[in-house]
């Protein structure tokens, strides 16, 4: 299979959803989502590892599955004296061109961005990150971005943590959502809608039934629908499954069991 075949639905799918924003002042009823503002419950993010298999399914191509797997790595330590979330993510497939790492310094109070970096391939981007403006760390080495500014009018969560801050959501019948979420490296900073379209009994490939609240964001792109749902448990409030439809195309996400090895400690170091 071509590169490029695997690369297209992700790029798709970013695209549409750098489209799929919200102005929270035009609606009612809105959750409005800020940090500072005491609406995420810091306590529910719970450190450990996390593995996800990531599949793209295109009906058209009735043979072929397109994999990957995704590792999030939840810490929390101090730094300089401040509590903080340490976040690691990394997706493996079979094309070591596709390979992404991400590593993510977070406020563990209110989970306010600090640093950011991301490595797709052999190509690095690192930011450092406060309340007024993200800048390309000038002292990470072969940093692409390193001359990167952008201002803001406002503090703002980071989007490559979306799944994290959903975690943290007071979910509840009904509810909506507007989350200020910004994108390291793109332009400004927006409004992204998400709803709770209500709750369902989700069984998990270890065969326990457990209930979720199924979290929705819904946006149009050169009209075309472009749909996320994203299953969160109740109980424990973790991310246990997230479906995409976009493009006559869905992307799946499924949380495995304990049962899954730790990667990449079996890997090799060079």
């Amino acid at each position: 299979m071509k590169r490029i075949n695997f690369n297209y639905p992700f790029a798709l799918l970013t695209v549409m959803m750098l489209c799929c924003l919200f102005n929270p002042v035009s609606a009612q009823k809105i959750d409005t989502i800020q940090i500072g503002k005491g609406k995420l419950n810091t306590a529910a993010l719970k450190p450990g590892l996390k593995q996800y298999l990531v599949y793209f399914q295109m009906p058209k191509q009735a043979k072929t599955l397109m994999m990957s797997l995704w590792l999030r790595d939840i810490k929390k330590e101090k730094r300089n004296g401040q509590d903080v979330f340490v976040i690691n993510q990394q997706w493996y497939s079979n094309d070591t061109a596709m390979y992404r790492k991400v590593y993510s310094v977070n406020n563990a109070k209110d989970f306010s961005p600090i640093y950011h970096s991301e490595q797709i391939g052999i190509k690095l981007s690192a930011y450092n990150w406060d309340s007024k403006q993200i800048k390309g760390a000038d002292t990470v080495a072969q940093n692409l971005k390193k001359d990167f500014k952008q201002d803001f009018t406002g503090p703002c969560f980071n989007w490559n943590l979306d799944i994290e801050t959903f975690e943290m959501l007071p979910l509840a019948e009904g509810k909506t959502f507007a989350i200020n979420f910004y994108d390291a490296g793109y332009s400004t900073p927006k409004y992204v809608l998400y709803k709770v379209e209500g709750s369902e009994i989700l069984e998990t490939n270890d065969l326990q039934k457990v209930d979720c609240w199924i979290l929705r964001n819904e946006s149009d792109f050169n009209g075309n629908k472009f749909v996320q749902r994203f299953w969160i448990s109740k109980k424990n409030k973790e991310l246990l499954k997230e479906e995409d439809t976009f493009n006559n195309g869905y992307r799946y996400k499924v949380k495995l069991n304990g049962a899954a090895p730790n990667l990449p400690l079996r890997f090799k170091a060079k």
